[in-house]
């Protein structure tokens, strides 16, 4: 906990500290184009970077390195930095820079095998009860770190849960206060032989059509590699992971890491959802670094 909570505080101070520095001399200024182009995008067929994983994406997505998705998260959505993911898939149809743009943000949670004995018997009416009591204070923190409020609001789409794919889906959506619009996030959990592939769709809730039409499509050409597959669990040498599904839902192993590492995954579940001008954007993104989020 004690590194838990340096490393947390440290997230802060180099935002705070980037914002309190004098400049010492203009910066180059890009255009949005150009921001877009260092992202070097990819298609195709993807392997993960952890090996463990593959996506087949069509011709409607691309895929972002680990490295480009910090880019896009940071410099362009105003997420505080220090992601630890394993990219990023988004859509082709419309630039991540603009309003409408959205993403879905790729991580593993290798804490071992996840029973799904609980799937049948989880009341999802209770487990939203308790997200939002834990939601609210985590609030309170937030909004002592100078970030904005955001609360949850209730399910976007009811959770689901294949037994015969392994793969669990659901959209939580949120309030905020600097904007009119909430936010969605729409998860789906992929369960593995050694963990958990995260995919997590952030955009917002008058995009709920849109990501709801094209997750299945994500959903369906992602898949684990042979011997990481959920079949694949060895009980006599395997670990089990110390929750079920219904704490998958309900944050996942944020849920048993205490206070901090609660709030520091909840600090990466939304867009920043605000207008820019695109005389405003040229300048935002020629900072690149160093601005604190306004959420």
């Amino acid at each position: 906990m004690k590194y838990l909570l340096i490393s947390f505080l440290a997230l802060f101070s180099i935002t705070l500290s980037a914002q309190e520095a004098p400049e010492a001399a203009a910066e180059p200024q890009i255009s949005a184009e150009e921001f877009l182009q260092s992202l070097k995008p990819q298609s195709g067929n993807i392997t993960l970077p952890n090996k463990v994983a593959t996506i087949q994406l069509k011709e409607g997505f691309q895929y972002l390195s680990p490295e480009s998705t910090e880019k896009l998260l940071v410099d362009a959505w105003g997420n505080p930095p220090g992601n630890e993911t394993l990219g990023m898939i988004i859509p082709v149809s419309v630039s991540p820079l603009a309003e409408n743009g959205w993403g879905v943000v790729i991580t593993y949670d290798e804490d071992g095998y996840v029973s799904d004995e609980d799937a049948d018997s989880i009341d999802y009416s209770e487990l939203l009860n308790d997200m939002k009591e834990e939601s609210a204070t985590v609030n309170e923190e937030r909004k002592k770190q100078g970030y904005g409020s955001m609360l949850l609001v209730g399910w976007a789409e009811p959770p689901h849960y294949d037994k015969n794919s392994h793969k669990y889906y659901w959209a939580k959506e949120f309030s905020t206060d600097n904007t009119q619009e909430n936010s969605l996030n729409y998860n789906i959990r992929i369960l593995g032989r050694k963990g958990v592939l995260v995919l997590n769709a952030v955009a917002g809730m008058n995009q709920i059509s849109t990501v709801k039409a094209q997750m299945p499509e994500l959903l369906a050409v992602t898949e684990f590699t042979e011997g990481n597959r959920y079949q694949d669990f060895n009980a006599q040498t395997d670990h089990v992971a110390e929750y079920g599904l219904a704490a998958l839902v309900a944050g996942g192993v944020a849920a048993k890491m205490g206070f901090f590492a609660k709030l520091a995954a909840f600090f990466i579940a939304f867009k920043k959802l605000i207008i820019i001008g695109a005389v405003a954007l040229v300048g935002f993104i020629g900072k690149l670094i160093g601005r604190k989020s306004q959420n």
